[in-house]
């Protein structure tokens, strides 16, 4: 009797473990369902495989958290809502890679923006180091406030600006992301 009643219990407590929210995986890099950012829990909304060259060499698994999951990029860039993009490098980088990147990324997604961006597309580009596989940069918009930026847990300082956290956000979310799938992965699709 006691062996069924342990049974049973472990069963339950199985199942009930079943309904944690333990996030999801893309490539072996974990993401937790939910963060709390400043005060806010978002949800993890999509994760996004960035492949460079005509290899497909993957680079970094990203993981887009919001307030409330969508699938419509427009909507997500438009919100005035918190939001975390956390990129997790896959392959080595150099800090010339990330600073090219970067230019490519805000010149296909935010040209007409550019001259009101300049100055802090250059400070986001001078925080940028040499990143080694399983490193992250991790990127908060906080609305009112511009971008938060964290290299490898290091806390580099905010880019203010919801200008430039929308614009930031638009080389993922924008028309023209680095490799379609990537965007896919982060509206919810599958991470390929």
């Amino acid at each position: 009797m006691r062996y069924r009643l342990l049974l049973v219990l472990v069963s339950v407590l199985m199942v009930c473990g079943m309904g944690v929210a333990y996030g999801k995986d893309c490539q072996g890099v974990s993401f937790p369902e939910q963060v709390q950012v400043n005060g806010s829990t978002l949800t993890l909304n999509g994760l996004g495989l960035r492949q460079a060259t005509f290899l497909k060499v993957n680079v970094y698994v990203a993981a887009l958290y919001v307030a409330s999951v969508s699938s419509d990029a427009p909507a997500l860039l438009a919100s005035n809502t918190p939001k975390e993009v956390i990129l997790h490098f896959v392959h080595n980088v150099s800090d010339d890679e990330l600073k090219k990147a970067w230019e490519e990324g805000f010149e296909h997604n935010a040209k007409a923006q550019l001259p009101a961006l300049h100055e802090r597309i250059e400070k986001l580009q001078s925080w940028m180091v040499d990143m080694q596989s399983g490193q992250r940069l991790t990127f908060i918009h906080t609305p009112g406030a511009g971008i938060q930026v964290d290299v490898n847990g290091t806390g580099k300082g905010t880019i203010p600006g919801d200008d430039f956290a929308t614009a930031f956000l638009s080389i993922w979310l924008g028309p023209h992301p680095p490799n379609p799938n990537l965007k896919s992965g982060l509206l919810g699709g599958a991470c390929e």
